[in-house]
């Protein structure tokens, strides 16, 4: 269709969502001065936790965007995160306990080694206004909150949305170059672009009961963002999940639900009656604040975009709450998004780039989807090596705790079985490949010509730094004039990056070129030159995989675009860049 009549809105870019992907977005088009129009349904920014694990990879997001300091300045610190706890109740017996989140001393400078960005816990309720504030103090993007998303139409040369102010009723029209769906589960911009997931929904009905009790006497000695619950004389998939928001006095207990069992969210005294068994310890004093059902899905959509709209986050991939995947990896969809979108609208880059964001991030949708429902079943290892089965009685299944120590053959095979169990529960609390060492092996990447790294060791658990094109640059410490930079803060913040080291005085010339072929600057940071970045402790030296005069090109969200052993290849730079761009080979305009 063409449209006839003229928007009351007409903006570049219109996200729908003010959630962390619809945030993310607008906080990256604000840092790149990409004018736009933010909108959320609600009157406010989230009221309830919801998500709260915040990656590495999701810190050195934040950390271009300028916003890490804030957010680790509220959040809850990494050495708070130390454990995951299986236990009876808060005051019985514990059950087992493993080092989480990159704490332990087999795992902490596997971590270190990594990222400049330590993972932490922040909950969405509270991590939603420090992005909205940074965003209005962009000034870039437009946010308009209260506003409900009803329909759009494509067309050649964008795309007509009508929205509606939910508190005066009135409808208007935004007229938009490009819209980001970041809207949630059952998008509604997924529904107008003719876009689906795929998968199984209603694994699991939950209800998360946030609520206030101070457990500092249970929790204080094992520090822990998830305690786990097995009471005795439930049934073994009984899970009894409880989520530290502020160490240790305020609370999300999530409870499973029964397929087709009636549920009252508004009779808390049975909820409390449930968190009570779970404490342990009857003289807590325990206040719910928000009682909220949901459904676990594991989905995916097969496409992420149709022409000029674009899903991110919980609109394209839906999985249970391990691994803490959901709210990171909508962060990197929208940070992976809103460069491209940059360079398109600015016509430094054809359209066909904006393919390459589906391209990309399906694959990484579907390893988070099947790793977070592997992790959710991987849970039933632990009562079953405790030896809880259906239909057992409490006094049953509590004589089995107490006889886990006993110096019997039954005893000591229950134990083999549940540290086995416990093991397992790594590839939840300490999956470091799957939070970072993901790759995109399609997409905006030239191929340099060499195999794919095989990883050495398990690459779920484990990440393995390369400069292989579409891998996410490695972290080195370097030294700039006495600051201590990480290689991810010589790059990213929009720009393409080239890093070369001595005798790579030929880039130079190269990214002038390659900028005059494109239009795009290419920035040349040289390190381990007496004029250039020091190398301090050789780090960037054992992982950059060229020589020393060779280049590595760095997209701007911190991904490897492009490598070349020597400076012998610098001459291909422009070439390459043009490719990246799908720009046409010829001078810019």
């Amino acid at each position: 269709m063409t449209t006839t009549t003229t928007p009351d809105v007409r903006v570049p870019v219109l996200i729908v969502g003010a959630g962390p992907a619809g945030l993310t977005a607008s906080l990256a088009l604000s840092r790149y001065g990409v004018a736009h129009l933010l909108i959320g349904k609600y009157p406010g920014t989230a009221h309830t936790p919801r998500a709260h694990l915040l990656n590495q990879r999701t810190g050195e997001i934040l950390r271009d965007l300028g916003v890490e300091e804030q957010v680790a300045a509220e959040a809850t610190p990494s050495p708070l995160l130390a454990n995951h706890v299986f236990m009876s109740t808060f005051a019985g017996p514990e059950v087992s306990r493993l080092d989480a989140y990159g704490n332990g001393p087999d795992r902490i400078g596997d971590y270190l080694a990594a990222s400049p960005s330590t993972m932490c816990n922040l909950a969405q309720h509270l991590l939603e206004p420090l992005l909205v504030e940074q965003v209005r103090q962009a000034g870039v993007g437009e946010l308009r909150l209260g506003q409900e998303f009803l329909s759009l139409e494509q067309d050649e040369d964008g795309v007509t949305a009508v929205v509606a102010d939910r508190q005066s009723g009135l409808e208007y029209t935004v007229r938009a170059d490009y819209v980001i769906g970041a809207d949630g589960a059952r998008s509604r911009v997924m529904e107008q672009a003719g876009l689906t997931v795929e998968g199984l929904t209603g694994l699991a009905k939950v209800a998360s009961v946030w609520f206030e009790a101070d457990l500092s006497q249970y929790c204080a000695d094992r520090p822990a963002i998830l305690y786990m619950g097995a009471v005795p004389g439930n049934p073994p998939e009984d899970g009894r999940v409880f989520v530290s928001i502020r160490p240790w006095n305020e609370w999300v207990y999530l409870r499973f639900l029964d397929h087709g069992a009636e549920f009252d969210r508004d009779d808390h005294e049975e909820i409390l009656a449930h968190i009570r068994e779970s404490i342990g310890d009857p003289s807590v004093d325990i206040r719910i604040k928000n009682v909220s059902p949901w459904e676990v899905n594991a989905v995916v959509a097969p496409r992420y975009a149709n022409g000029r709209v674009f899903c991110v986050g919980d609109a394209v991939h839906q999985m249970p709450p391990t691994n803490g995947l959901g709210l990171n990896s909508a962060v990197a969809d929208s940070f992976n998004l809103s460069w491209k979108l940059k360079l398109v609208l600015d016509g430094a880059a054809s359209p066909a780039l904006l393919d390459t964001y589906q391209a990309e991030r399906l694959p990484v949708g579907g390893q988070i989807v099947d790793r977070a429902v592997r992790s959710m079943m991987d849970f039933l290892g632990i009562p079953a090596a405790l030896g809880f089965t259906a239909g057992q009685s409490a006094t049953e299944q509590w004589e089995l705790l107490r006889g886990l120590g006993d110096d019997t053959e039954e005893a000591a095979a229950r134990r083999a079985a549940l540290a086995e169990a416990t093991d397992r529960i790594n590839y939840q609390v300490n999956a470091h490949g799957v939070e970072i060492g993901y790759r995109y092996r399609g997409g905006a990447r030239v191929d340099d010509g060499t195999p794919e790294p095989v990883n050495d060791r398990d690459p779920e658990l484990y990440y393995q730094p390369t400069t292989w094109p579409g891998a996410r640059l490695p972290h080195a410490w370097l030294e700039d004039g006495g600051r201590r930079r990480s290689t991810l803060d010589v790059v990213g913040r929009g720009r393409f990056v080239l890093l070369t080291g001595r005798g790579g005085d030929r880039w130079h010339d190269a990214a002038r070129e390659a900028a005059r072929l494109t239009g795009v600057p290419v920035t040349v940071r040289t390190i381990g030159s007496a004029e250039g970045l020091r190398d301090p402790y050789g780090a960037w030296e054992r992982l950059r995989e060229v020589d020393a005069d060779g280049g590595v090109l760095v997209r701007p969200d911190g991904h490897v675009a492009w490598r070349a052993r020597t400076a012998g290849s610098a001459d291909e730079l422009p070439k390459v860049l043009a490719e990246l761009l799908h720009a046409p080979a010829g001078p810019a305009a």
